[in-house]
């Protein structure tokens, strides 16, 4: 995923009906901004940077007593908040809205392909955890505007992986709002994206990445799974069921360490490994797990998924056990935290599993909420308070996407 060519809660330009319901809030973010404070990456990384996923020198974490849990009014706040800086409903499509979000707080832009879907995910999920008009109006809105701005079919795109992330959001998106629209959108995208990228003539299977057939990678393969899964249970149609399947087949052979739980980004068509784990990768192979569970009784994904949850909280936080690690090394890994943090919530949701991974996970949820600026924004560096300067949205994806995850499975 590539990159692509300081508003107060109260100066943000809203419609009126975007302030509806926002007034109940106001009072809790008085409350909490003055008590708390004391794929595969389209920018690519040398070899060596890849592997790691991170930048060891910002994982600096405070000695004070352990963060307060945010609430679930709290994650909803911090929704609203990501809202009233970055969402922009910037006209009408049809007999309804279009709107996108801004990239930053300059409001320069809006946010790219692939990451603008990823937004709008972490908007399903707050949503999920807070159902109310409001929101579902704006993933309406937000939809209408991905169709205004990209078209029906995203053929143009060459990123098979960005092709998945917009079909995965139209398909959880039409879960709450039954608009056929946005099943036939998840629907033709992934089968366009299917038909071009899945070969068996190299490495004996697998997704492409790009157009260009050079490497297959976990970023456009786990989600992949997870997104026909959702056409499956969406349409009935077992052949979106036959290709999850063919696809984690595929992964588990190729990028998945049964030893460690560790899940590879990348395979070229030598069938050498040019990526480690990162975040979303892991966090996305663990939702495929979950999605799988039921269909294939006869795998045992639960134990795929909990050996994948286990390396992620021992190998890929600050410490074993402890806060993630920061992903910061360039733009497109800057939102990774918030992948996981959807996939892992909701596994250990779906498999009761909160007495093992909970406490890990609030754990986290906590320090993001902990490091927020006066204006209730948090950075993706949850070791260090987020600064009051310009922030870019997909950034300050992750803390909203992790305090409001936890509320998946409490």
């Amino acid at each position: 995923m590539r990159n692509e060519n300081t508003i107060f809660f109260g100066q943000s330009k809203l419609f009126a009906t975007q302030l509806h319901g926002c007034k109940k809030l106001l009072a809790i973010t008085a409350l909490a901004l003055g008590t708390v404070f004391t794929g595969c990456k389209k920018d690519q990384m040398d070899s060596s940077t890849a592997i790691s996923g991170t930048t060891a020198a910002t994982n600096k974490f405070s000695t004070l007593a352990t963060p307060a849990l945010p609430t679930k009014a709290e994650a909803l706040l911090a929704m609203q908040v990501y809202n009233n800086h970055f969402y922009n409903q910037y006209g009408t499509y049809g007999p309804s809205y279009k709107a996108y979000y801004w990239k930053d707080d300059n409001h320069t832009g809006r946010m790219d392909f692939w990451t603008q879907q990823e937004a709008i995910e972490m908007l399903i999920d707050a949503y999920n955890i807070n159902p109310s008009a409001d929101l579902k109006n704006k993933i309406s809105y937000l939809y209408n505007g991905v169709r205004d701005g990209y078209g029906l079919l995203w053929t143009n795109n060459k990123f098979n992986d960005d092709v998945v992330w917009g079909s995965l959001m139209c398909v959880r998106a039409y879960k709450i709002t039954n608009d056929g629209g946005m099943l036939d959108m998840a629907k033709n995208n992934f089968n366009m994206m299917w038909n071009r990228a899945w070969d068996t003539q190299s490495l004996g299977g697998g997704l492409w990445w790009t157009t260009d057939n050079q490497t297959k990678n976990t970023c456009v393969n786990a989600p992949a799974v997870i997104c026909a899964m959702l056409l499956y249970q969406a349409t009935g149609d077992a052949t979106y069921k036959t290709k999850a399947k063919q696809i984690m087949d595929w992964m588990v052979t190729k990028l998945y360490d049964a030893n460690t739980g560790e899940v590879k980004g990348a395979i070229n068509k030598a069938g050498t490994i040019t990526e480690g784990a990162l975040s979303y990768t892991q966090g996305t192979f663990i939702g495929a797990c979950d999605l799988l569970r039921a269909d294939y009784p006869s795998v045992n994904y639960l134990a795929m998924g909990s050996k994948a949850m286990d390396y992620a909280r021992s190998s890929m936080c600050n410490s074993s056990g402890g806060i993630l690690k920061d992903e910061n090394d360039v733009a497109d890994t800057q939102g990774m935290k918030s992948i996981f943090a959807r996939w892992a919530c909701l596994f250990v949701k779906n498999t009761g599993t909160a007495g093992n991974y909970g406490a890990w996970l609030d754990a986290n949820a906590a320090q993001a909420w902990s490091i927020r600026n006066s204006q209730g924004l948090m950075w993706n560096i949850w070791g260090t308070r987020t600064p009051e300067s310009v922030r870019n949205a997909f950034e300050t994806t992750c803390g909203v996407a992790m305090v409001n995850g936890i509320y998946y499975y409490r």
